[in-house]
């Protein structure tokens, strides 16, 4: 059986943990040379013998437009071109309205917005036509969430500049698609709820079941293979159902 993604160069920011650690191990699985960013080195450099297939690991804050720099020059450097971009780097916390701060703005917008914007433009003399690129959303982009107001409003912004860069880049031949994860078991999700909270969550949830990296990873192989070589301009949301009530 071949490979979905043999040969593809893949780029997956805040990829040594959690979604992107699970979209980085499945385009490994698929055949990609993957370079995944964190900020932590030990952290990347365990992601990156568990992703295999020869995974790069460079060490990048996605909200420093000079790491994002220093990756793209890493990524000239060894392989010259960028198949598949995968921006998922991603901050959030928890604060009620009334209570937010400067800080939790700034820090919240910077990597999530600001972060991505810069990450794609300083990424385009490495695309070439056919070139596939995910925005990692959230449901929380289209649906309410209390003490996630700044969060969801990155989420929303990420959706419209999707469909902004997909007319802009048309004539560069690269798609540009949004994977939406809803709610998903990752050290993120371990870190904000306590585990004898999570079969009320599960209740909320159509399919019955809380998501996992792997899950995401394979909806991002279908995003960044030839078989969605019509589609562009997309949310695709992978939340059990949540989304759609």
């Amino acid at each position: 059986m071949s490979m979905k993604l043999n040969g593809k160069i893949a780029v997956v920011t805040g990829g040594s943990a959690g979604i992107g650690l699970g979209i980085a191990k499945a385009f490994a699985n698929e055949g990609a040379q993957v370079y995944i960013t964190g900020r932590r080195q030990a952290e990347l450099d365990a992601a990156a013998r568990e992703i295999g297939n020869g995974a790069i690991g460079v060490q990048a804050d996605a909200s420093r437009l000079d790491d994002m720099d220093r990756l793209y020059e890493t990524v000239a450097n060894t392989s010259g071109r960028i198949d598949v971009l995968v921006l998922n780097a991603g901050f959030y916390e928890f604060m009620k309205f009334g209570e937010i701060t400067e800080e939790h703005f700034d820090k919240t917008y910077n990597t999530n917005v600001k972060g991505l914007l810069f990450a794609f433009q300083k990424a385009l003399p490495l695309l070439k036509p056919g070139a596939s690129v995910i925005f990692t959303g959230s449901i929380a982009g289209s649906i309410g969430i209390p003490t996630m107001s700044v969060y969801s409003s990155t989420k929303a912004a990420i959706r419209n500049l999707a469909r902004g860069w997909m007319l802009d880049t048309s004539e560069l031949g690269i798609r540009i698609n949004v994977l939406s994860p809803g709610h998903t078991m990752t050290p993120g999700l371990a870190g904000l709820l306590p585990e004898e909270a999570h079969a009320g969550l599960i209740k909320t949830i159509p399919a019955g079941r809380l998501g996992t990296p792997d899950d995401l990873g394979k909806a991002a192989v279908f995003l960044a293979s030839d078989d969605s070589s019509y589609i562009t301009g997309i949310e695709l949301d992978v939340d059990g159902g949540v989304s759609q009530y």
